[in-house]
């Protein structure tokens, strides 16, 4: 008899088929007659049982039906296609806007761990619904490369910033990267953006203790009916507050509205009394017009919202302009690019992108996005975008 136990996978039984869960969000199903092919078995929550076989060859048969499971993983929340990035997937962590590592050459390293989201904001940046495939990192991945980045940098005082495009509380080994992130001794500021609406408190206290120093929470209006409309989902202002006022009793909590011209300027006077009255700090941040984000309206002119911020610094007595000093973020040691902009490389291309026809390439310890890419395999590219290492690339 052979007891296969996993840490990161469900089992549930369905019909003629076992579905498997992934990291909670990720799931793909194996037919019940290719697992009969290595023997009767049994499931139970984190466990598979084969009998009248050995562990060693159950092993070996059921891990290529993982393998093949894994080519057509989904995501539960999106029924979108997505794909795991491991350690020996082959595909490096910087590189990429949308997963991984990204270092702007100061104290403040971007963590990207998963993308999705819980809601649809009508502001997004990101908009989702453009974004065909959804991507999930290895956790021990990205503790090793950033642990490696960081080696190169030479610095300390380092902010680690979980921002990914999406909500990173989807993220299911979220405490654990937090506390291996923590142990790094360079870093020593963990923040992460989250919209909230996952957070309880058990689960804030889990983050602080594993390590997280600063929530960037996302509250857009405290009218119950707006707040819901801009977040175009399920969403509880009341519970989001009492969220707030509980993260702000135990560690630092920073309110991050985005201000959407017409649609919830008188919104923000409310906010920052909120912040205020909570003894949270809060950043008001300008809608930005992104050519594959939501873009509801058009932005406001920058020299129009710094008046406007500066009236509420007057009015309220509260800084609301921020500047780097403010999050002690410093110049560091830049990351060396591989790639010249115009330059031609060689590169495999090694799976699906975000957006339809895009696909993911990998050169020189580099991962380059190519949209309108039809070729597999080896291919050669002409580098387009190359700035923070980020690389975005044609087929020639």
């Amino acid at each position: 008899m052979a007891k296969l136990e996993f840490k990161d996978l469900t089992f549930e039984e369905r019909q003629d088929e076992i579905i498997i869960t992934f990291l909670r969000l990720f799931y793909f199903t194996v037919d019940k007659k290719d697992l009969k092919k290595i023997g009767d078995f049994t499931v139970s929550k984190h466990e598979i049982t084969f009998k009248n076989i050995g562990e060693n060859k159950a092993n070996k048969k059921f891990n290529n039906l993982l393998s093949k499971g894994f080519n057509i993983l989904k995501n539960r929340l999106t029924d979108k296609k997505a794909v795991y990035i491991h350690q020996n997937s082959g595909i490096p962590l910087i590189g990429s806007i949308s997963f991984g590592l990204i270092d702007r050459n100061t104290s403040i390293i971007e963590i990207k761990p998963i993308t999705s989201c819980n809601l649809d904001c009508t502001y997004c940046s990101v908009d989702q619904n453009k974004r065909l495939v959804d991507f999930v990192v290895e956790e021990e991945y990205l503790v090793n490369e950033l642990k490696k980045l960081i080696e190169f940098k030479a610095a300390n005082n380092i902010e680690a910033h979980i921002a990914s495009q999406g909500e990173p509380t989807l993220y299911e080994p979220l405490s654990e990267l937090v506390r291996n992130i923590s142990k790094i001794p360079q870093i020593t500021t963990i923040s992460i953006d989250t919209n909230g609406t996952l957070l309880t408190k058990d689960k804030v206290d889990e983050l602080i203790q594993a390590g997280l120093t600063r929530f960037n929470l996302s509250i857009n209006a405290l009218d119950q009916g707006l707040a819901k409309s801009i977040a175009n989902g399920p969403y509880n202002i009341n519970k989001i507050k009492e969220i707030a006022r509980y993260i702000a009793k135990r560690s630092n909590l920073i309110i991050t509205p985005v201000l959407i011209p017409g649609v919830n300027e008188k919104e923000m006077p409310k906010l920052v009394e909120f912040a205020k009255n909570i003894k949270a700090d809060i950043g008001i941040q300008n809608l930005f017009n992104y050519r594959l984000g939501k873009n509801p309206v058009k932005e406001m002119p920058f020299n129009l919202f710094l008046s406007k911020l500066k009236s509420w610094e007057t009015q309220y007595n509260i800084k609301l302009i921020k500047t780097e000093q403010d999050f002690n973020i410093k110049k560091t040691k830049p990351l060396p690019k591989p790639f010249r902009k115009r330059e031609v490389v060689k590169a495999d291309i090694v799976g699906p992108g975000r957006f339809k026809n895009e696909k993911i390439a990998v050169s020189k310890q580099r991962t380059i996005s190519i949209p309108n890419c039809y070729k597999k395999g080896q291919a050669k590219i002409r580098i387009t975008r190359t700035k923070h290492n980020i690389f975005i690339g044609e087929l020639v």
